[in-house]
């Protein structure tokens, strides 16, 4: 087995685990976990559990529990973040490690920087081994600090740090000059926080490789001293100095100026300064010129990367005169997935970018799953964002329209789709978001070989129904509802049609259509969606009749209510029956409406000791229903789909009349040809191939009707031969 298929094993082992835990593990009396068994597990092993029960969201006081036991789970690579894990629970459970690293940013539910500190500094080997700490997003609440044997804690009790992440944060001044008396620091990201001043720098110019300060709204140096700061860091590889443009938007001209004036100085100076520079992010930045951009870039042949998003010069013709260059910008497709790559954490380049992107893949005609899991990326990591979220549901259709879904992978679909109604859960009054989300969910592909949460999706759909009216929107709605009621499982059927409110929403678009004497695609996909919610479900079918869905079948007709016996004594209505009849007999009706209307009768008629109308107009039914269906033609798509056949099994005894047999062999008929490996094993588990075997044999049986149960019985001997 190759790495990769190796690495795809461990993964489904490790997500049974987390799906497990409650199974193998006991309780502690805090309510914690802890593995019943006692097994070692390699090490990496132990950092991705970790990771992946954080992954799955299952990570929390309770579960982190399982990592108390440090001899058969060692943890090296912690990862927590936005995991609700708390002081004591952080404390209890990853503190004991020899830690390396550890990602604990944007954790909720109160730890905070110092209660990360010092729990790390009270374990002398942590307090030596960790290399890498990110606490991007978490509160430092640095006063509540105390001291250990008269010294201060603080990072500085953290020797061995390499890299420390730090934006977001409420970092001051004095915490900042602490974490450069650091003896190893050599990258630093400190963007967002609250400092004013950056000579505290300089204490670590020899070992400092990568500064990250973006959008520091609070810096309060001239630029002249902060040239000087910045041109002292001798050993510096990466800085980034970019700023977020939006922010300014609604603050005076002069905010970030001094800023602005390093960046252009920075780019003009003479190369010796940060002479070890191989790249700059300067995104953001206002007043750059393209002169600027182009000493900068002739004065520096090792340069490998330059952020220009937002700067207005990342068209600069020097720019592709470097092949070796990465640029992040808005001049062309690769400097725009590069902004992608590089800033999935920040949401206002993040906004840019697809905006950009946006405008390039209107007229997309290939396939592009790179650029999809780009875009799958920005929306994961700003799931409450409305101006990403906005962009970049837009994007989705543009990159999965017409065919190009059935060329993705799957997997990728699947994690887009869920996005999709991540975005509608989010923001549900928002109409375009919405209407972008509902048109790339609008694919026979997607919705009928995707995997994803349909019933979520079904009310999510529906939800949006319920307070839109555009015909066009309301089709495409009504198209993807339909789809979706027919995937569901029979609970989750029950589940949505015991929601009186869906089924007046579906009636009512009937209503809307029979009123004008419309028969549409609109009417044609809800009159599916009420076939297949009202499927063995009483309660659905119950609503429906409460709804005055009989009434409505005097103008059209489309549903199976008859099959639940409790309720069709509610049909025994001369009127509507004639009425449906009449749809049964006319050869200009398509064959849809006409084969559920001979499924009601078929029904209806099958129980001769429920029936309370005239007896004539049963035998007319039955004569009926055997001459219509002998003239039906097949459909050449889908038109309906079971989960079950037990509706089938009073219909195919052999005391039935013909015309109620007939339409349950043809209606078996007609979905084992349509899809044979599904209903093939329906048959066989739910006894259907002896009915059909006994009604093959039956000496009186109609001709008609063996024939077509033999050829139901080949079809389902040619598969199992397969």
């Amino acid at each position: 087995m190759d790495a990769e298929g190796l690495g795809a094993l461990s993964d489904l082992c490790l997500a049974q685990v987390c799906r497990s835990l409650d199974t193998l593990c006991g309780r502690r009396t805090d309510g914690s976990l802890y593995l019943s068994w006692a097994l070692l597990l390699p090490q990496e092993m132990a950092d991705q559990l970790l990771h992946k029960m954080a992954a799955e969201g299952l990570l929390n006081d309770r579960t982190v529990g399982i990592f108390r036991n440090c001899k058969e789970l060692r943890l090296r690579r912690a990862f927590i973040r936005c995991c609700p894990v708390s002081a004591e629970a952080f404390h209890l459970a990853l503190c004991p490690h020899r830690l390396q690293e550890l990602d604990a940013s944007w954790v909720p539910g109160g730890l905070t920087g110092a209660d990360v500190v010092s729990g790390l500094a009270s374990n002398p080997e942590c307090s030596s081994s960790l290399q890498r700490l990110s606490l991007n997003g978490l509160r430092l609440d640095w006063e509540s600090l105390g001291e250990d044997g008269g010294t201060r804690v603080g990072f500085s009790s953290l020797k061995g740090l390499r890299t420390l992440n730090l934006a977001n944060t409420d970092l001051t001044d004095a915490v900042l000059e602490d974490i450069c008396s650091l003896p190893q620091l050599e990258s630093l990201d400190i963007s967002c926080s609250a400092v004013s001043e950056l000579s505290a720098l300089l204490e670590c110019r020899a070992t400092l490789r990568s500064l990250i300060a973006h959008r520091l709204r609070q810096l309060d140096m001239s630029s002249a001293r902060l040239l000087f700061v910045l041109s002292q860091l001798h050993a510096l590889r990466h800085l980034d100095f970019s700023d977020d443009h939006f922010a300014g938007l609604s603050t005076d001209d002069d905010d970030g100026r001094e800023g602005d004036e390093t960046v252009r100085q920075l780019l003009e100076e003479n190369p010796r300064v940060l002479p070890a520079l191989v790249s700059l992010d300067v995104s953001g930045r206002k007043r750059i010129t393209e002169a600027a951009v182009r000493a900068f870039v002739e004065a520096r042949s090792g340069l490998v990367f330059l952020g220009l998003l937002a700067t207005g010069v990342s068209s600069c013709d020097v720019l592709s005169t470097r092949r070796d260059l990465k640029v992040t910008g808005e001049a062309n497709e690769g400097q725009v997935c590069e902004a992608l790559r590089r800033y999935r954490e920040r949401e206002c380049f993040t906004r840019e970018a697809l905006v950009h992107l946006y405008n390039l893949t209107t007229d997309v005609d290939k396939p592009r799953p790179d650029i999809l899991k780009l875009v799958l990326s920005g929306m994961q990591s700003h799931r409450g964002s409305l101006h990403v979220q906005l962009v970049a549901t837009a994007c989705v259709f543009s990159l999965t329209t017409q065919d190009l879904a059935e060329s993705m992978p799957v997997h990728l679909l699947t994690a887009t789709v869920t996005q999709l109604l991540q975005a509608m859960r989010t923001f549900p009054h928002h109409q375009q978001v919405q209407k972008n989300c509902l048109l790339a969910l609008c694919s026979d592909y997607v919705l009928q070989d995707v995997p994803f949460d349909k019933y979520l999706a079904a009310k999510l759909v529906m939800n949006w129904l319920s307070s839109h009216e555009d015909p066009t929107l309301q089709r495409m709605a009504i198209a993807v509802i339909s789809i979706l009621v027919a995937k569901l499982s029979t609970e989750e059927t029950a589940q949505l049609g015991t929601d009186i409110v869906i089924m007046k929403q579906l009636l009512g678009i009937v209503q809307q259509k029979a009123m004008v004497g419309v028969v549409d695609t609109t009417l044609k996909f809800a009159l599916s969606a009420l076939w297949n919610l009202t499927d063995e479900t009483p309660t659905a079918a119950r609503h429906f009749i409460q709804c005055q869905g009989l009434e409505l079948y005097e103008e059209v007709l489309e549903n199976n209510v008859a099959e639940v016996e409790g309720l069709q004594g509610d049909l025994m209505e001369e009127d509507l029956l004639e009425h449906i009849l009449s749809l049964l007999r006319d050869s200009q009706v398509e064959v849809g409406v006409r084969y559920f209307a001979g499924g009601i009768l078929a029904q209806l008629a099958s129980r001769p000791e429920a029936w309370t109308l005239d007896e004539e107009l049963r035998a007319t039914i039955l004569e009926d229903l055997h001459a219509s269906i002998m003239s039906w033609a097949p459909p050449e798509r889908e038109m309906v789909s079971y989960r079950s056949f037990g509706p089938f099994l009073p219909l195919l005894q052999t005391s039935q009349p013909s015309g109620v047999q007939l339409w349950a062999v043809w209606a078996i008929h007609l979905v084992c040809s349509q899809n044979t490996p599904h209903y093939c094993s329906m048959l066989q588990n739910e006894g259907v191939i002896d009915l059909l075997k006994a009604l093959a044999a039956y000496p009186d049986a109609h001709s008609d009707i063996t024939r077509v149960a033999e050829i139901i019985l080949a079809l389902v001997e040619q598969h199992q031969s397969h």
